[in-house]
């Protein structure tokens, strides 16, 4: 009973230390050395098998607290990985950065060997996006061999990534090659291929040939819809627990959260980069339109400081960096800031008439536009704007507000010219006075309104055959001052004194000007070129005599100049300008046999006097049909093709006739001079 009271506080003492050292979480090998302490003391074999009782309990117990505890510290160390994970998620890196630091993380946190993430294409296919611990293709870039590589399609069948596609849980297996749930399902397709990119399903080749066994993967969402999945796995076979597949599911939220963050700031950025766009065009347009307001303040102030056509011309091309010309409405030139090589004429008149009508520029050819200068209904004329850099829109507001500008300064011409028309009348009536006032004091007159009668000038008569004349007179006014002319009215004819050496083309100039404009008839006769005060009666009255040969010869409504009536003119005119005629008619003939001796003037004499028969010509010439035949084609080349026509044909032998009675009185009046006599001995 002792022994046994013995032995029984032996066996309570031994309880009590193993409470002692489970309240104290000592190491497990005490209980073992607890153990042997009582068997050596002598414990019996009740108290023994309770002592191991106790000790299993307290065994078990501090086993359980010690996993509790490794548990805490993986639960601590999980949250710190998820927290400073979250913390490098709010920092400035691009997607894929953002990824491998999400990858990365799920591989220490879980002792992974790979992971990886799937991202949905635009078409809803998934690809690869990074990929973290791969051994075949790179962790980044095209795949470069038949494993899980950046850029690979993950297949929508019954694998991995296509189950947590449809089903949006997380899906796990122990060992993937061996596990019968998961098939392909589908056929590669190679049209779904991304930057031809080698088309694989991770369930086949690709998972074999990086050697994974164990694979983990868990959606990634944004709000409803699963965006992606991220993939986790082990080259040994592999069990997942909760808290293991909790834990990936927690880095899963954060790469989506990625994800979001990566849109969010490429959608930011590309409204930024538009925001900037739009206010680098709304800065460009409000510099043009600046430019333009500019621009056109200095050509207005240009107009109203009383500039004329020419600083116009030049002011507008400065400002559109390009050649500016300014046409009347016949399309003749007034003004140019440069030369116009090669300008398409054609194409400009068409484009004209489509400028006239939409009353705005029009693009006539190749760096070429027209603008039309319009005033109310009437027509004024054009620009012609050549711009090898083209025009923008703003420019073309420009050349719009410039052909306003270039209509008032012609509106305030025509003012002028009216305001001092009285005064410009009075001077052109005194020029062509019989007899004509003091030309010296006329000369200072005319220096007075800007007209410099030492230069050569036409004088052109212009009778509207019908209707009212007060709009031709307006029109004549502005005419005459815009080419620094003179202008009156006399006998129901309109009288322009104009610089320039060509009657013919001022006439043809006023008719095709004035006729569109009155809407009538207007019959215009020129002369000239004459300079100085005195010659300007003479150029009057030849004028009005070609008029009225013109009205008798039936060419009413008509324009001609006195030279473009052959002899007629010749007749008409004051000097009976023999010499010119002869000259016009058949002056390179004269030259030619003056030059080279031949006889193309007898044989034309011969050929006229034969009745146009070469053969005949030839007899009475004494020469071959042949020759006759080659002088004559010489002929053709000296006075042109249409020689032989009946007008110039007649001219020819009018010609002809003078040159010969010319001779025959030179010959006559040298045979009649007397010899001075010799002088002899003075008386």
């Amino acid at each position: 009973m002792g022994t046994h009271g013995a032995d029984g506080g032996a066996g309570a003492d031994a309880l009590l230390t193993v409470l002692e050292l489970l309240a104290g979480q000592g190491p497990a090998g005490q209980f073992d050395t607890l153990l042997d302490e009582a068997r050596v003391a002598g414990l019996d074999e009740e108290g023994t098998g309770r002592l191991e009782r106790a000790v299993a309990l307290a065994r078990s117990l501090h086993d359980e607290r010690a996993t509790d505890r490794a548990r805490a510290a993986r639960s601590g160390a999980s949250l710190a990985v998820l927290t400073d994970t979250a913390r490098d998620l709010t920092l400035s890196y691009d997607l894929d950065g953002l990824l491998r630091i999400v990858t990365r993380r799920a591989r220490r946190l879980l002792g992974l060997d790979m992971a990886y993430v799937t991202l949905r294409g635009p078409q809803g296919a998934c690809y690869i996006r990074v990929t973290e611990g791969s051994r075949t293709g790179g962790d980044t870039g095209a795949p470069t061999g038949p494993g899980l590589a950046a850029g690979l399609r993950i297949g929508a069948g019954n694998c991995l990534g296509g189950i947590v596609q449809r089903t949006g849980e997380p899906i796990w297996t122990p060992d993937y090659p061996a596990d019968e749930r998961f098939t392909s399902g589908e056929a590669p397709d190679p049209a779904a291929a991304l930057d031809d990119a080698e088309v694989v399903d991770p369930g086949d080749e690709a998972v074999r040939a990086e050697g994974l066994r164990a694979i983990l993967a868990v959606p990634l969402r944004s709000g409803d819809s699963v965006i992606g999945a991220l993939f986790g796995a082990d080259r040994r076979v592999r069990e997942h627990t909760p808290q293991e597949i909790a834990l990936l599911g927690a880095l899963a939220d954060l790469a989506a959260l990625a994800v979001e963050k990566a849109g969010l700031l490429d959608r930011t950025r590309a409204e930024l980069l538009e925001l900037e766009r739009d206010s680098a065009r709304v800065r460009t347009s409000l510099t043009r339109m600046r430019h333009v307001s500019e621009a056109h303040g200095r050509i207005m102030n240009l107009v109203l400081a009383g500039g004329d056509l020419p600083h116009v011309a030049q002011a507008a091309g400065d400002a559109l960096d390009a050649t500016v010309m300014i046409r009347d409405p016949g399309g003749r030139r007034l003004a140019a800031s440069g030369d116009f090589p090669g300008l398409d004429e054609e194409a400009v008149a068409k484009a004209s008439l489509d400028a006239h009508a939409r009353r705005r520029p029009v693009l006539a050819a190749d760096a070429v536009w027209v603008a039309p200068v319009i005033a109310g209904s009437e027509d004024l004329g054009g620009l012609v704007v050549r711009a090898e850099g083209g025009l923008t829109d703003e420019d073309g507001r420009l050349l719009e507000l410039v052909a306003q500008s270039v209509a008032l300064l012609l509106l305030m011409q025509r003012s002028t010219a009216v305001a001092e028309g009285p005064v410009r009348d009075e001077l052109l009536d005194d020029l062509i006075a019989d007899p004509p006032h003091a030309p010296q004091q006329i000369a200072r007159r005319a220096r007075r309104l800007g007209v410099d009668l030492r230069r050569p000038h036409v004088l052109v008569v212009a009778r509207p055959e019908g209707g009212e004349q007060g709009r031709a007179v307006v029109w004549a006014s502005s005419y005459a001052y815009r080419l620094s002319g003179l202008k009156t009215v006399q006998g129901g004819c309109i009288v322009l004194l104009l610089p320039g050496v060509d009657a013919s083309a001022a006439a043809s100039a006023v008719s095709e000007e004035l006729t569109p404009l009155l809407g009538h008839p207007v019959s215009v006769s020129a002369a000239g070129p004459g300079a100085g005060p005195d010659a300007v009666g003479a150029l009057h009255a030849e004028a009005l005599r070609c008029l009225d040969a013109m009205s008798a010869l039936g060419g009413t409504g008509s324009a001609a100049a006195v030279a473009d009536l052959g002899f007629l003119g010749m007749l008409l005119s004051d000097d009976h300008d023999v010499d010119g005629f002869v000259e016009n008619a058949i002056g390179p003939v004269l030259d030619y046999d003056a030059e080279r001796l031949t006889d193309l003037t007898r044989t034309l004499e011969a050929y006229f006097a034969s009745g146009a028969s070469p053969t005949n010509a030839a007899e009475a010439l004494h020469v071959h049909p042949n020759t006759v035949s080659r002088r004559l084609e010489r002929i053709g080349e000296l006075l042109g093709p249409e020689w032989q026509r009946p007008g110039q044909v007649l001219e020819v032998q009018l010609a002809l006739r003078l040159q010969r009675t010319r001779e025959v009185l030179a010959r006559r009046r040298a045979a009649t001079v007397p010899s001075r006599p010799a002088a002899g001995p003075a008386d």
